[in-house]
């Protein structure tokens, strides 16, 4: 069994059991060879002798083992031990009573104590304001217990290792819409939900100018009666357009909310005989109806490419033969903390989500790049594939086991032998999150957010350099390898315009913030044409992106047939997530200065006098700041050398450049100098102007700078980026998922 560091790593920190001490009693094959073991039980009550469960268990085992697959999170944590929850993903439902609301908390909160994370719908809940019989008082509306569910989740931690995640989402006629598009304007409110407009097809036709009539009109979910203003006696209508422009822009600027196309998912609804998808889970791949679980596991697309650059379509079939195999065995396996959850789950729907990552290491392996057509031929036929053989398994398995036991009624009760499957789903494009660093594999169908960086080593010691091995193996074969090289990528996480890169090498590597936002969403929907359930995804945007962007990709996501979509622009939620305790108070000690550094000096006009500015860097990096400024006063000195010396201090505390410049710019002085975009405003504006001349910085660059990005609630050091539909942090391998 093979590990890279980092996996190794990741298996001790988040996986392995430990003593009281927190020493680990097991090592990642102990651990694989338990989950395999609990999985492969299941087989005995379906009539399997010992020889036969020995084989099965072997063969779970060594896909886990050779991480050609690999369960979620919850699977690999539980499986055979005290807890023994082994789903991802709940939706639970909340009914509009106080009873029903607190039933839902309750409930909530025994599912992320064991490791799951939850999807709401709070489309039911009457409108503040509203009418309340039982008590003759008013209605406190949806997003006052949306604030109650994320308190409550603050307070839970997920079976000691995960944090609780939810999805929250509000239908796009509820009277209180308006409201829950800006809840999060406060980055200090509502942290541990994602939000999401469940809009219907006929929203987006009046959003669009589809439809010439853009108004509709906000329903009561108390008596399903047009909602009327308490005020005024109206009813109240919405303007379609209006409502999705502050989707947009609230999600250009903050990152929430996403949006459900939710007529699209119930499109696929495999039991509309037993009601409609109302919303998600965390991160709006699974749709699930009320008490409805998911068991989910990727497959690692890279290691599906042979010598020849060609896919092994016959191993690949293997492989899902035994994950669904497996898949299934989970659902059997699992404990349900909620009974009504395990009638759905287990005596119902039996639903599971195999799904891939890799994706990128796949097309790179055959020589594809990303932003190609070639690249979403190759999506449409590998995700066909899989998809087609997951149900042929199923099938087998129904022919074995039984069909699911809610299929009289089902999109399947067709009379048709292939038709006949065990499982109501089969397919899902989730997050890989942490396991894709065990399988050290790229993280879903996302391209690379950077081709190198350090890692944190989580247990303590030195930080990791972690290089793309398949951009290391191709510079070693290549030629152009140097440790300058790999230092520089490191340094900007990007292949910089002037390293000597191969341009056929350069297009297979393009990272997210590269790649533009249309392939991004036509990634997503090609997937999503071979997935019974939906596809995680986070449509990275750069920095200097416009709201137009934002609402193309909204609009393309939906005339391609996407279930729903989640942005995020880089550097859009400016809020620094780091604790205030003892220990992240050492690790903004300032770095110690070494006795010499080099650096470079610009001048630059003031209305005080010309300004000269002085960067000096440790390993390319910007380290110290010095400015002077000629023909001023003492005070004008003085307080040139003081903002001098807080950004030097700044740096050495590993504050980012970027975000320095970007609170320096802009600020106005009494008189100003030049014109247009040369106009220098004031000392400060011209030492931030200085800054970033001398550290190279630009906005509209392709470069993942760490901008204003929030940073590791884990680590404490690095920044979080957005794929998958959730927040991860390259440097140590948090991820919310």
């Amino acid at each position: 069994m093979e590990l890279s560091e980092n996996a190794r790593i990741t298996y001790e920190k988040r996986y392995l059991i430990k003593d009281q001490h927190g020493h680990p009693v097991e090592t990642p094959e102990d651990l694989l060879r338990r989950v395999a073991k609990n999985i492969a039980a299941v087989e005995k009550d379906y009539k399997k002798d010992q020889q036969q469960i020995e084989q099965i268990e072997e063969e779970f085992f060594q896909v886990m083992a050779d991480a050609l697959f690999m369960p979620n999170s919850p699977t690999l944590m539980n499986a055979g031990r005290e807890l023994q929850q082994l789903s991802a993903c709940f939706v639970l439902p909340i009914e509009d009573s106080m009873e029903g609301i607190f039933t839902s908390l309750k409930q909530m909160a025994l599912v992320q104590k064991t490791g799951g994370g939850t999807g709401f719908a709070f489309d039911r809940l009457r409108p503040s304001g509203d009418f309340v019989c039982s008590t003759n008082g008013v209605a406190s509306g949806p997003i006052s217990f949306l604030k109650i569910f994320d308190a409550a989740t603050e307070a839970v931690k997920q079976g000691g290792t995960r944090r609780g995640a939810n999805m929250g989402s509000l239908i796009y006629n509820h009277p209180n819409i308006l409201d829950f598009i800006c809840c999060k304007e406060n980055e200090d409110e509502i942290t541990n939900f994602n939000l999401s407009v469940t809009v219907s097809d006929e929203f987006m036709r009046k959003a669009t100018g589809e439809d010439p009539d853009p108004m509709y009109p906000l329903i009561n979910p108390r008596n399903g009666q047009p909602h009327v203003d308490p005020e005024t006696g109206q009813t109240v209508s919405l303007n379609a357009v209006e409502v999705f422009n502050l989707i947009v822009d609230k999600a250009w600027s903050k990152g929430d909310p996403g949006v459900i196309f939710i007529d699209q998912m119930n499109r696929f609804n495999p039991t509309p005989h037993l009601g409609k998808y109302e919303t998600t889970n965390p991160c709006g791949e699974q749709p699930l109806l009320p008490y409805e679980a998911c068991c989910l596991g990727s497959i690692n697309l890279g290691k599906f490419v042979t010598p020849e650059r060609q896919i092994n379509w016959d191993e690949l079939r293997r492989v899902i033969k035994i994950a669904v195999r497996f898949l299934d065995n989970v659902i059997d396996a699992s404990n349900y903390v909620i009974e009504e959850i395990a009638q759905m789950h287990k005596h119902g729907n039996r639903k599971i989500g195999l799904g891939v990552m890799g994706w990128h290491d796949m097309l790179v392996k055959l020589g594809i790049p990303y932003d190609s057509e070639e690249a979403l031929e190759t999506a449409d036929q590998v995700m066909s594939f899989i998809n087609a053989e997951a149900k042929k398994v199923s099938v087998a398995l129904a022919k074995e086991r039984g069909v699911f036991p809610n299929f009289k009624g089902s999109i399947y009760d067709t009379g048709r032998k292939e038709d006949r499957v065990r499982n109501a789903t089969r397919t899902t494009i989730a997050p890989t999150g942490t396991i894709s660093i065990l399988a050290g594999a790229s993280s879903g169908i996302e391209p690379y957010f950077s081709i190198a960086f350090t890692r944190k080593n989580i247990l303590g010691g030195l930080d990791l350099p972690e290089v793309n091995p398949l951009f290391l193996e191709m510079a070693k074969a290549g030629g152009f390898y140097s440790e300058e090289l790999m230092k520089l990528i490191a340094r900007n996480g990007t292949i910089p315009p002037d390293a000597p890169v191969p341009e056929e090498v350069r297009r297979l590597f393009k990272t997210a913030m590269e790649i533009d936002v249309s392939w991004h969403v036509r990634h997503q929907a090609a997937f999503q044409k071979h997935t019974d359930n939906a596809v995680s995804k986070t449509i990275n945007l750069r920095r200097d992106a416009s709201q137009e962007d934002v609402k193309n990709a909204y609009i393309m996501a939906w005339k391609l047939g996407c279930k729903g979509i989640t942005i995020y622009r880089d550097g859009s939620r400016e809020k620094q997530v780091l604790n205030a305790g003892a220990a992240d108070q050492e690790k903004l000690k300032p770095s110690k200065r070494p006795k010499t550094l080099k650096g470079s000096t610009t001048c630059l006009p003031t209305s005080l006098g010309n300004l000269f500015v002085t960067l000096n860097t440790v390993d390319g990096k910007p380290f110290e700041l010095f400015a002077q400024i000629g023909k001023a006063g003492s005070d004008v000195v003085a307080f040139t050398e003081a903002i001098a010396r807080l950004i030097s201090l700044a740096l050495r505390c590993g504050v980012a450049v970027e975000e320095i410049v970007a609170q320096l710019e802009g600020i106005g002085g009494a008189r100003s100098v030049g014109f247009g975009p040369n106009r220098i405003m004031s000392v400060p504006d011209a030492i931030g102007r200085a800054i970033r001349e001398l550290a190279s910085i630009s906005w509209n660059g392709n470069g993942n700078h760490n901008h204003c990005r929030e940073l590791c609630p884990d680590c404490g050091t690095g920044a979080l980026i957005r794929v998958e539909g959730c927040a991860k942090c390259e440097a140590c391998g948090y991820s919310e998922c």
